[in-house]
């Protein structure tokens, strides 16, 4: 069922809320969380399917902010509120309300937004393209538990992981981090498999690509070695090779779907790791809404050697490179800092 509203109000969109469940025959709300989704006209459509198939998992209340910008100076200077209101089979698992901001209105999003939100649920935004440099301090982004970006749509995503580690606030995320679970997931199970120690990584994967950036800072962070970011055609990550005092360990995926698993005196495994849609990130970000340390330490460790590969000079950068290393433009070095190194 679909309502449209036009030049509204906060209140009467509740109240056909309320007159969409009545009408259905579902009056009860069983919804788990408010999922608040900040994103122009282009984009909604895509952002709020993937929303939709992972409200089957999380049952909620969608939000979709649209900032609308006028052609005219006279209704630029005009605040007007559309919205148009989804219950039952045309809102997936919950409610959607799409909100269409014009004019000043656009300034003032959270006044729009605090009213519609489920009472005593958690709050989390999601900025699909186009999110604010420090989201915590955005005006929908202190009304949330959990933000979520994606910098992998960032005009500049190296740089853009840099800004992200400077402004980072606990309950703040991003889907290139996510992307990675499977991944590290894998690493960590061929680890265990074997009684010796890591000397040194290799990532390989597409350039500007955050999240092998993410999954290279995250194994220096943790084996406290030296990794360096290497350069393939993609699609995504490739490989991880990890040179051990047991022999070498590679996960090699070429196609995007398939990867081979070699330790060492053991038979190559075909593992799974399919690159994954949006959907499945938002549901597996939803399953958890307290801040993720890891995420926060992985991201902190990578600022300096990120500035290397934007073209800027940084002596912590280059500290701990390996011998033979190549330039940044086709490989850099993610090095354990010293303080690090003396733990």
């Amino acid at each position: 069922m679909k309502i449209d509203l036009t030049d509204t109000t906060s209140s009467k969109i509740n109240k056909a809320l309320v007159q969409g469940r009545r009408a259905i025959g579902t009056p009860a709300v069983g919804m788990v969380l408010t999922l608040v989704l900040v994103t122009d006209e282009e984009n909604q459509y895509d952002a709020l399917k993937a929303a939709n198939e992972a409200s089957r998992e999380h049952p909620s209340r969608k939000l979709v902010v649209v900032k609308r910008v006028s052609r005219s100076p006279r209704d630029r200077a005009k605040a007007r509120l559309d919205a148009e209101v989804r219950v039952g089979a045309d809102a997936g698992t919950g409610e959607t309300v799409v909100l269409r901001l014009y004019g000043e209105v656009m300034d003032h999003a959270q006044s729009v937004v605090l009213p519609l939100l489920l009472p005593d649920a958690p709050v989390v935004v999601w900025w699909p393209v186009s999110a604010p440099v420090n989201p915590a301090k955005d005006a929908l982004g202190r009304l949330a538990q959990r933000r979520v970006t994606d910098t992998y749509a960032a005009e500049n995503p190296v740089a853009e992981l840099s800004a992200r580690a400077d402004a980072y606030t606990p309950g703040d995320t991003d889907l290139a981090w996510t992307r990675i679970t499977p991944w590290r997931s894998m690493v960590a199970a061929a680890l265990d498999q074997v009684a010796c120690d890591v000397t040194a990584v290799e990532v390989e994967g597409e350039e500007h690509n955050p999240s092998c950036e993410l999954l290279a800072m995250w194994l220096a962070d943790r084996l406290h070695v030296p990794v360096k970011r290497s350069i393939s055609k993609g699609p995504g990550l490739t490989a991880v090779r990890m040179e051990t005092t047991c022999g070498p360990i590679k996960l090699d995926r070429a196609d995007g779907s398939l990867a081979t698993l070699s330790i060492q005196g053991q038979p190559d495994r075909a593992v799974a790791l399919k690159r994954r849609e949006t959907s499945e990130l938002i549901a597996e970000e939803l399953r958890r809404l307290d801040p993720d340390d890891t995420y926060a330490s992985a991201l902190r460790f990578g600022v300096d050697r990120l500035s290397d590969v934007t073209g800027s000079s940084s002596k912590t950068a280059g500290a701990g490179a390996t011998s033979g290393s190549k330039p940044a433009t086709t490989a850099t070095p993610a090095a354990m800092p010293k303080k690090a190194e003396s733990k």
